[in-house]
């Protein structure tokens, strides 16, 4: 999904952990990590906050969430700020775990030890889709993997590839790769007159002067003020 990026500046979130050798199929130019540690092995990083990046917005072209929103405190906020940050049509891939899983089975087993990836919190992406939707993206396409349950074992091939064909719901991994849309109406309001604010003497009642009438009579700007009128 990385290949057909295109664009000057690629943000990814997540651990420095995650592997990122498949960044260098992608064609571009500048790749920065965001993370909410240092790390002494990457000293490019960026240390910062994925619920409040410290990026300018509509400067990002594309970005990468790898298991972000499993982990975070406030994932909406997070796609929030997604949405802040990248430019229009700029891409965003999310990176998940499936909640409806075998992994998503095991989570629910392996949750009260505090390891990783089980104390996360899995996001459907039914769900995650609809957070997309409402903040303006349009998905582009979607692949899943990892039908087999979370062990080292080699048994489990033949599942991987029934898996794909006959249940994608029930993967333990989802890849979602979304565009941030802008609307293209130009919403016509009404015109208003230009409002001129006059001084407390131009809205002060006056009685007509002697000789005049009401249709035809001019304030005087020198005349004293009445008595009840404040």
């Amino acid at each position: 999904m990385v290949t057909d990026l295109f664009g000057y500046q690629l943000l990814q979130l997540g651990e420095l952990g995650s592997d990122t050798a498949y960044l260098a199929q992608c064609p571009v130019r500048n790749k920065t990590l965001i993370s909410h540690r240092p790390d002494a092995g990457h000293p490019e990083v960026i240390v910062g906050a994925s619920q409040l990046l410290p990026i300018t917005a509509d400067s990002i072209d594309a970005m990468i969430l790898v298991h972000t929103l499993d982990f975070s405190p406030d994932p909406h906020q997070v796609l929030r700020e997604v949405e802040r940050v990248l430019i229009p049509e700029g891409r965003v891939i999310v990176i998940g775990f499936n909640p409806y899983s075998l992994w998503g089975l095991w989570r629910l087993f392996g949750r009260w030890r505090g390891s990783l990836p089980w104390c996360g919190n899995f996001l459907s992406y039914p769900r995650m889709n609809d957070w997309l939707t409402l903040l303006g993206f349009g998905v582009e396409r979607m692949d899943v993997m990892e039908f087999r349950p979370p062990t080292k074992s080699n048994r489990f091939e033949s599942i991987e590839r029934v898996g794909r064909r006959v249940w994608p719901m029930l993967a333990g991994i989802y890849v979602v790769r979304a565009v941030k849309r802008v609307s293209r109406i130009t919403p016509v309001g009404q015109r208003w007159s230009r409002l001129r604010v006059l001084g407390p003497r131009a809205i002060e009642p006056h009685a007509p002067a002697p000789g005049h009438s009401a249709m035809d009579w001019p304030p005087m700007e020198d005349e004293p003020r009445k008595r009840g009128f404040g």
